[in-house]
């Protein structure tokens, strides 16, 4: 077996990941196949902390949530990160992996609370965490509280996957022809405004020497593995 470069990983999704065709809600096949993903990295003896999104059932910049009270619409979109959670734990464990899901804001019935270092010890006995509702306030991305918890479970790295290969000059959507980036510095990242993740979020890597590395989690194979084995692949942000 290849030699893994990274034993303990903090990996963020979207919440489009788990979305149907319509680009919203839950799929149960879209969370198995991203479960499995997950899984076939976690056989390697890798410990996976997980952070998801909540984009694919509520969006803070939508018209609807426009119209509300900032910290109200946050709160929703936090409660929204919990219902992906619960669904890929149910993918994963009917695959066989053992998930925990913590929540940073309390709802003993379905989850456990965050506790840092009861995270770390799920981890340590092989069980995948996913952490939902972001840090528990509002004011903070998703992409924030992933790079907050990267640092709190003491991962070695932060993987931002997403449906883009990298970070671009340009949208490569409207530039076919834009220049991808393998390696830019926390500065470079900030300065160029990347759309991929805020820049509170690269901001807290950058003070805490944390790498991100923004891959697609869609192309062919498996661009986790890849990652965890040392590969090159996406962009590195250091």
């Amino acid at each position: 077996m290849s030699e893994i470069k990274y034993r303990r990983i903090l990996l963020k999704l979207g919440g489009e990941a788990l979305a149907g065709p319509e680009g919203y809600g839950i799929d149960p096949e879209r969370a198995v196949n991203v479960a499995r993903k997950v899984a076939q990295v976690h056989r390697h003896g890798v410990q996976i902390g997980l952070v998801l999104g909540g984009g694919n059932i509520w969006r803070g910049r939508s018209p609807i949530a426009s119209q509300m009270e900032r910290a109200a619409a946050d709160h929703i979109g936090m409660l929204a990160t919990v219902m992906n959670a619960l669904a890929l734990q149910d993918a994963l464990n009917k695959i066989g992996t053992d998930t925990r899901v913590q929540t940073a804001i309390e709802m003993r019935s379905v989850a456990e609370p965050y506790i840092r270092l009861r995270a770390i010890r799920h981890m340590e006995k092989g069980r995948v965490v996913i952490i939902g509702a972001g840090t528990g306030n509002p004011y903070f991305t998703t992409d924030t509280a992933a790079a907050l918890r990267a640092m709190e479970i003491n991962a070695q790295l932060l993987i931002k996957a997403t449906k883009v290969d990298g970070i671009y000059a340009e949208d490569p959507q409207k530039n076919p022809g834009a220049l991808r980036f393998s390696h830019l510095s926390y500065i470079d990242a900030l300065n160029f405004r990347v759309q991929v993740m805020d820049s509170t979020a690269i901001s807290l890597c950058m003070d805490n020497k944390m790498p991100i590395v923004v891959v697609n989690l869609w192309q062919d194979g498996n661009s986790i593995e890849d990652i965890v084995m040392g590969r090159e692949i996406g962009t590195l942000v250091s």
